[in-house]
């Protein structure tokens, strides 16, 4: 064991060229291996294997050690797991970024549909108070408020990109994000300021086996992926409380604004 560790490279089982061009630690593998100044390299694949024989002066440290990518961290459970709090904390102690994934979306999409959508925003449909027919100016404004309000949705709805509309369907109805979306989000992560440098925890992706799939093709590897294990009950007592409580306060409006619409119809009819 000693033997093997003296003679590995300067990246030790991790692969040169990935750590290079992608700035991350992907793990190498021995089947494409390559001897150099009698230090032995794994890569990720002969594509790269072949690419560091060519030059490989460009992959190896010469007056300082290589630098290390900062860390990255994926956060993974059940949605009321305690995953947001616990990502919370870690990035406040490690000093690196929180990623809240589905907040991301929604922040994407936000600035044309104007709230949040997704089953843990839905409402109960609120009672159609136009079809209540009083002859009174009052009505008659709100009546044409919320028709207006109805034509500007669905001119948003419309004015949505392809884009946005995956985004839309993906925090709706859980549909899957196509590539080309993911294209356009995920690999910035790794790539782009301040994230490069600073790392991050990416809190709730990937979510399937096809988005893992995604984050291994394109070679997007975290240094450590948590997965939070919680009891179906502890979810229940974290998320229940709080929904009800905004269920009685859906209800509590709903009766004061029948209230007031009873008022005012007796107000005009007298």
């Amino acid at each position: 064991s000693k033997e093997k560790k003296r003679h590995m490279g300067d990246t030790k089982h991790f692969c040169p060229v990935s750590l290079k061009e992608n700035f991350v630690l992907y793990p190498g593998n021995s089947e494409h291996a390559a001897k150099y100044r009698e230090k032995i390299y794994y890569f990720s694949t002969s594509k790269y294997r072949d690419k560091f024989l060519k030059n490989p002066e460009e992959y190896v440290a010469h007056n300082e050690p290589i630098q290390a990518p900062p860390l990255r961290v994926f956060l993974l459970g059940a949605h009321g797991a305690g995953k947001t709090t616990c990502a919370q904390h870690i990035a406040d102690k490690l000093g690196i970024f929180h990623i809240q994934f589905e907040e991301y979306l929604q922040q994407l999409i936000l600035p044309k549909t104007k709230v949040k959508v997704g089953p843990h925003f839905d409402e109960e449909p609120e009672e159609d108070d136009t079809e209540m027919s009083v002859p009174s100016q009052e009505l008659e404004d709100l009546s044409q408020i919320m028709t207006k309000t109805e034509t500007e949705k669905s001119k948003q709805a419309v004015d949505l990109t392809d884009e946005e509309e995956a985004i839309k369907a993906n925090l709706m109805d859980n549909e899957a994000l196509p590539p080309k979306v993911l294209d356009n989000i995920v690999p910035d992560w790794w790539n782009k300021e301040p994230f490069r440098s600073v790392g991050f925890i990416l809190d709730g992706f990937p979510r399937t086996s096809d988005e893992a799939q995604y984050l291994s093709e394109r070679g997007l590897c975290p240094d450590v992926a948590v997965f939070i294990q919680v009891e179906e009950n502890n979810v229940l007592d974290r998320l229940f409380p709080p929904r009800l409580k905004n269920w009685k306060e859906r209800q509590y409006k709903k009766k004061e604004r029948k209230k007031k619409l009873k008022d005012l119809k007796a107000k005009i009819r007298v």
